[in-house]
């Protein structure tokens, strides 16, 4: 059709869970999962030690500092000693203290050259999962460096902690790294997206390959100490308490409500590790523990959880996903005989919020409001008239005959029959196309007094009404088929 752009697939997920999240069944009822994460970057940062061209210029005390090529930053190298030989201990002293279990994102380099660090990591429990070969930038990278440097990750974090990660956050990626990580197939999660409340499960790339089901586990840039070092952040370990309590609230109160979901704090040593912003973190971990109902967990806990409870299932159908044959072959009937429409559909830009009822209602509606009045008339003359002849010899799509026995339209009286009859006629004579009312909605009574009703619109109102009833038909008729 002349307009109508090149087929193409938006990969992107807009959707997710939609409105009806699941309840993730957190261990004990809890209404809000709270996760901690530190992060273990010193060491690990850009260095020209370290063989990089620069300096490291991200998250320190220096707020909007510039890479220096070729030359060593003695302060940002400080500054970022600093979490290492201060903040960390801090941070491990704080955790332990108040037995909350913690998940390090540790960069292989880093750990590397931190030995006393990993053994207390380990001696208190906490999960180690990596944070990538270095804290640099992947955006630039061609796909087989970003590769090798993540297989050099997990070699080298292997090595040095003694067990491979079971989950990755790489943190400055390129669109390439999350399909690097499941490609790689050895971690039980990953966190490098920023896009839920919960838990998922990612088993496609969105542009017609599938891949292995992988669990995403949300991370968070909002409850972050990072925000300490950027511009609009936090200048104050009380604004820092209050976004996380004001986030915390929040989350208790929609878990209390039935819609638990989960929480993650995310941590660095050289930043919060400091004496006038731990405080405030120590604050929060008190308030979070002075609730009933509120699980501190690892986020491999939450894997395992998630694992258990909410096991990867295969979608029995995915519109998106589907080439043009299966998809006008599934679809076609859902405007009644106008298989053009879910063809035209096929063309539009088709993803992951399309496969729903409302997502594909929308698509095929699209397609059939931008038609010529002509063609929309031709679908409006494709629908059976109601109780009318081709009911009476069962010629009716397996649709319309689900939906006219559901209003008792097949089991008439005859003076019933008999009235149906004669507004059909009259209302065929006067308006060119059948009398269409989305019956699902009505009962026999309520149809008929729509439809003694309508048969006094003027054509143009009553066009467009019977254009409507056709959009609800067709909706009706995808709920059976997709999730809502």
């Amino acid at each position: 059709m002349e307009g109508y752009a090149k087929v193409t697939r938006y990969c992107r997920n807009m959707r997710g869970y939609g409105p009806n999240p699941p309840d993730p069944q957190w261990p004990g009822g809890a209404r809000v999962a709270v996760q901690f994460v530190v992060n273990y970057e010193e060491g690990g940062e850009n260095c020209i030690l370290h063989g990089d061209e620069a300096s490291e210029a991200f998250l320190s005390e220096i707020v909007g500092a510039a890479a220096w090529p070729a030359m060593r930053h003695w302060n940002m190298e400080s500054i970022y000693e600093y979490g290492a030989r201060a903040g960390f201990w801090r941070l491990h002293r704080l955790f332990t203290q108040a037995q909350v279990p913690v998940t390090v994102f540790g960069v292989a380099s880093a750990l590397a050259r931190a030995p006393e660090q990993v053994a207390a990591m380990q001696e208190a429990g906490w999960e180690i999962a990596s944070h990538g070969l270095k804290w640099i930038d992947y955006r630039a990278h061609a796909q087989k460096d970003e590769r090798r440097d993540l297989d050099e990750a997990v070699r080298l974090h292997t090595e040095v902690v003694g067990e491979a990660p079971t989950g990755l956050y790489l943190g400055r990626t390129s669109v390439n790294s999350v399909k690097l990580a499941i490609e790689q197939g050895g971690f039980a999660w990953l966190s490098d997206t920023y896009d839920d409340d919960l838990p998922y499960w990612l088993d496609h790339d969105g542009h017609g390959k599938p891949m292995r089901p992988q669990l995403v586990i949300p991370y968070t840039l909002d409850a972050n100490d990072m925000r300490f070092a950027t511009a609009q952040g936090f200048n104050s370990g009380d604004q820092f308490f209050a976004y996380l309590k004001d986030a915390f609230d929040t989350l208790y109160e929609e878990g209390r409500a039935g819609r638990p979901a989960m929480m993650s704090v995310g941590l660095h040593c050289r930043l919060v590790g400091r004496p006038g912003r731990v405080a405030a973190l120590k604050r929060f971990i008190d308030y979070v523990k002075g609730h009933e109902k509120v699980w501190l967990p690892r986020r491999i806990d939450i894997a395992r959880h998630w694992m258990e409870h909410h096991p990867y299932r295969a979608p029995d159908l995915v519109p998106s996903r589907m080439d043009e044959a299966a998809f006008v072959e599934r679809f076609g009937g859902i405007f009644e005989h106008s298989a053009w429409i879910a063809e035209r559909a096929f063309r539009l830009e088709l993803g992951p919020a399309h496969d729903s009822a409302a997502g594909l209602h929308n698509a095929l509606s699209r397609a059939f409001r931008s038609a010529s009045g002509e063609e929309r008339l031709g679908v409006l003359k494709a629908h059976p008239d109601l109780a009318g002849k081709l009911e009476g010899a069962r010629r009716l799509t397996p649709e319309s005959t689900r939906e006219q026995a559901s209003a008792g339209l097949d089991a008439l009286t005859d003076e019933e029959r008999a009235r149906f009859t004669d507004l059909n006629t009259r209302y065929v004579q006067k308006f060119g196309f059948p009398f269409i009312i989305a019956v699902k909605d009505h009962t026999k009574n309520g149809i008929l007094k729509a439809f003694e009703t309508r048969i006094e619109n003027s054509r143009e109102e009553e066009f467009a009404t019977a254009c409507a009833e056709v959009e609800r038909i067709a909706y009706l008729r995808l709920k059976d088929m997709l999730p809502s």
